[in-house]
Order: C-alpha cells, then sequence, then structure tokens
C-alpha cells in the first residue's frame, strides 16, 4: 500500500502541475456562480459540488489549480480505494499495483482529475458503496449496509446517477445468494439512511416542480446527443479505461460472474451488466458508465495475479504493468493538458481512431469538446466590457447583462468583477432560478442573440462588435448589443419566456 499511495501522490502532483494550462471550463463557471448561491439544489445538479467549490474557494482561491484541486485529489485517492477493493478480493502485492496503475492513467479518471465538474467525486462514491458492499459479504457483517446507505445519500446529492448504481445493486443481489441481506434490518436502514441525506434535495425538487427531469426530457427531445450504436458504445468504454487495460476490467467482469473464487462478489458482476444494459437502453452518454469500472479492474488485477503466480511467469506481472502504463502514457494528452493546443491537435490526428462526440454541437470544434470549451471566454467578457463602458454612468445602475447560456453568464460573473460588470442575467438553467433581479430591461447588453429577435423586442439595438475568434474555442465570435427602450414591458413580465432548460 506504501507503493500505491506514492503511486496517488504523483497523479496528485501531475493534475496540480498541469491543470492551469488551458483555461476555466464552461462547466466550471456554472459550478462557480452556483458555489454563490448555494441552495439545496440546481437545476442541472445536486448541492454537493457548488457547496465544496464554496468552501475550497475561501481557503484555496479561484485560480485554476485552486478549484481543480478537489478532482485532483479524488481521482488521486480513487488510485487507492482501486487497491483496496483488490486487497478485499484476497488480491496480494502484484494485484494492488496493476489495479492502482490501471485506475491511476485511465483516460477517463485523468479527465476527472484535471476538470471541475460532478463526474470528479462520482467514481469515488460510487466505490465507497462498492467498498462497504464487499466488508458486508465477506464479513458478514450487515451492519456495513448502512454506511453503504449513507454513501449513496451522499452520492445523490453530488449526482444523481449513483441512484442507477444502487439498483444496480439491489438487482444483483436479489439474483444471487446474496439475497439473504435484506432480512437483516441494516440493509433496510441504508436505505432509509440514503433516503434521509438525499431529501433536502428531493424536496426542493419538489418545490421547484422537478427541473432536471424537464432537463432531461429536453435535451432527448432536441436529440442533443449522439446515440451510439452497439459495437461504438463498447469500444468506447474501451478508450474510456485505456486499450490495453481493457484486458483487465474484463477479466475481472468474467471473474466476477463466473469465478468460484469470488462467487461470493457475484452482484458485483450483475450490476455492471444491469448499469450497462439500462445506460445503452436509455442512450446514456458513454461516460456515464465509467464510475463502475474500478471495482472490474481490481478484480482483474486479482485474476491476473492468480493466472500469473507461478515462479516461472514472474517477467509476465512486469510486462502487463509497463505495458498499461506505456499505453496509458501515451493517450494521457487526450485528457490531461500536457501539450499545447497546435501539438495536441498533431497528436490528435495521428491517434489510430477518433476521439469520441457526446453531442451533435460538438463536431464543429477544432479541439474536442473538454478542450474546447476552455477557450474564448475572456474575449467574450472583453468585448462586454466595451459595450459597459459606453453606457453613460448614470445608466448603469439600470442596465442588465443578458447572456445566452450559463458558460457566457458565468464568464461574465467571474472575469468582470476586474471590469465593473454587474453580475449577468441569462434564462439559462439555474440562472433562470435567479431571476432578473430588479432590471426593468429598458437598458440591457445582449449576448449572442439575432438583431432581427433583438429589434422586435427594443426601440433601440447598437451593435458594438464580435467577441475576437480564437479558433480553439467551441463559442466562437458572439456579438454584443446594447439595446434601449423594451417593447415587452418589464423584464419580469417577459422572464418566464426566457426560460432556456436544455
Amino acid at each position: 500500500m506504501a507503493i500505491v499511495w506514492a503511486i496517488a501522490i504523483a497523479k496528485l502532483l501531475l493534475h496540480v502541475y498541469f491543470n492551469n494550462r488551458y483555461g476555466y471550463f464552461r462547466d466550471e463557471f456554472d459550478y462557480l456562480a452556483c458555489a454563490n448561491h448555494l441552495a439545496w439544489g440546481y437545476v442541472d445538479q445536486p448541492p454537493l459540488i457548488p457547496f465544496l467549490v464554496h468552501w475550497s474557494r475561501v481557503i484555496l482561491g479561484d485560480s485554476l489549480r485552486a478549484i481543480r484541486f478537489i478532482p485532483a485529489l479524488a481521482s488521486s485517492l480513487l488510485v487507492v480505494q482501486t487497491a483496496l477493493i483488490a486487497r478485499e478480493f484476497g488480491g496480494r502485492r502484484f494485484a494492488l499495483l496493476l489495479g492502482a496503475i490501471a485506475a491511476a492513467l485511465a483516460p477517463q479518471y485523468l479527465s476527472n482529475g484535471s476538470l471541475l465538474t460532478t463526474n470528479c467525486l462520482e467514481p469515488n462514491l460510487w466505490m465507497g458503496c462498492a467498498y462497504f458492499a464487499i466488508l458486508a459479504v465477506k464479513r458478514g457483517d450487515p451492519r456495513h449496509w448502512l454506511w453503504f446507505g449513507v454513501v449513496a445519500g451522499v452520492g445523490l446529492e453530488e449526482k444523481y446517477t449513483i441512484a442507477l448504481f444502487g439498483f444496480a445493486i439491489v438487482v444483483s443481489l436479489l439474483l444471487t445468494k446474496e439475497r439473504r441481506a435484506f432480512a437483516h434490518k441494516w440493509i433496510w436502514l441504508g436505505g432509509l439512511a440514503a433516503f434521509l441525506i438525499f431529501l433536502p434535495n428531493l424536496l426542493w425538487n419538489v418545490h421547484y416542480h422537478w427541473p432536471f427531469l424537464q432537463l432531461m426530457h429536453n435535451i432527448r427531445a432536441e436529440h442533443r446527443d449522439v446515440v451510439l450504436p452497439a459495437g461504438v458504445y463498447f469500444l468506447q468504454q474501451i478508450l474510456l479505461i485505456g486499450p490495453l487495460a481493457a484486458p483487465i476490467w474484463l477479466a475481472g467482469l468474467a471473474a466476477l460472474l463466473f469465478s468460484v473464487r469470488l462467487r461470493q462478489y457475484r452482484f458485483l458482476g450483475w450490476s455492471y451488466v444491469v448499469c450497462y444494459g439500462v445506460l445503452f437502453v436509455l442512450h446514456g452518454k458513454n461516460y456515464y458508465l465509467s464510475p463502475i469500472y474500478p471495482v472490474l479492474l481490481a478484480a482483474g488485477a486479482v485474476a491476473f495475479e492468480w493466472v500469473l503466480d507461478a515462479p516461472s511467469r514472474g517477467w509476465m506481472k512486469w510486462a502487463a504493468a509497463m505495458l498499461v502504463i506505456a499505453s496509458g502514457l501515451h493517450l494521457a494528452p487526450i485528457t490531461v493538458p500536457v501539450l499545447s493546443p497546435g501539438h495536441f491537435i498533431a497528436y490528435m490526428n495521428r491517434l489510430p481512431f477518433k476521439l469520441p462526440v457526446t453531442e451533435y454541437s460538438h463536431q464543429r470544434a477544432i479541439l474536442p469538446q473538454w478542450y474546447a470549451d476552455q477557450f474564448g471566454w475572456r474575449e467574450i467578457v472583453n468585448e462586454t466590457a466595451v459595450a459597459w463602458n459606453r453606457i453613460p454612468p448614470q445608466e448603469r445602475a439600470g442596465c442588465g447583462i443578458f447572456a445566452q447560456d450559463y458558460g457566457q453568464a458565468g464568464a461574465i460573473d467571474f472575469f468582470g468583477p476586474r471590469y465593473g460588470l454587474p453580475p449577468a442575467l441569462s434564462g439559462h438553467q439555474t440562472y433562470f432560478l435567479w431571476g432578473p433581479r430588479g432590471y426593468s430591461g429598458n437598458c440591457m447588453i445582449v449576448l449572442g442573440d439575432r438583431p432581427a429577435r433583438l429589434k422586435q423586442l427594443f426601440n433601440s439595438v447598437e451593435f458594438v462588435g464580435v467577441s475576437p475568434d480564437n479558433r480553439y474555442a467551441l463559442e466562437r465570435r458572439i456579438s454584443v448589443f446594447i439595446c434601449r427602450g423594451s417593447k415587452f414591458g418589464t423584464l419580469a413580465q417577459i422572464w418566464p419566456q426566457l426560460r432556456k432548460w436544455r
């Protein structure tokens, strides 16, 4: 475990060093904005990440390295969690190290450590649940199911997808001999604990008429996400964890489903099958399944140790480990910004496969979306500041800034104070719930809208300019207008029509 901890610390240092290479990610502006409005829920997420970001900024500040320290730490601790699960499966030194290496260098987990998203803590929480489930079965102590429920409840306050893992565990227990867990009170108390921890967010959703479900419905109705056929979906699972790590997690899945040595953990193998089937049928994005793979990597590392345990095969152990390391390092630039954008494009064009695209709108970017959405925000704020400086000082108190999405609005909220800009308005997702903030609408700076539409809403529409083009950005050349004299009455009257939950 000392070596495992060393691997985790090295991974943490890698992220801390490279996490400021590009810029702030679109979704990070959303979390930063929500962190300034702490609540029990938001349109697109539960409250845990904004809560952690709020206190992280208080303690560490809001530099790129500071706001990405939580994901860097979580992704590094996942290495330790994978090794601990391998140890509970009966693994010894090699199994612990192989599982740790595979988890440390998996492209998806490297990505989780490089950006502040709701994905960053998700694998840790899924594996926390898996760990307590393993302990409950292995030690014959059903009290561990209570802690399973506690972690699941915290997970529901971080990202709702852990509900799928909980559902898969319940179904999988019923399919195996471990269904006897339901005869004890502790698994029911665990379910109650999860419900009570989740209850504040549940009540918030009820109060606001289930905005997250409305958001998901709207996304599906617009056919925004790329729907993958069965073969491509499976191949992308292999890419997420790493091509040369695929034999490890596939061996782990086979061992959990069929091995006599791991038969008491068979429910974990079935839980993967259930999660995979549900997400594929519902057209979930490829990375939605990624939090479950550490348990398969742990089981696969143990299975490799069984097969390679003979003294004559000792060299195969190190060959397997070195292949995983070499593959992981070769693919690391995909998700860790170790290269400049220009060098990354050249690197990307030499890869023997195309990088996954999860939404159709991402196809227009030169860089993959997780990089492209780190560029162009300062340019948008700079052009907005040009418009703000044209507003006479006596009009500024009543002049609002309206953005089309939380990326634009969040960038203005984050970078804008240094230009004297007020907080932005938007109808996009949670910004809609924060309302028009008392602005009348008679003077507005509007970003990214069509001139023809604006002329229907205002008596005067002045084109200020377009944000300077950043060739790497997903949002490029955003138009900025100064609009005066509303034709729609007050902003509060038209606000319900501005809601955009998609």
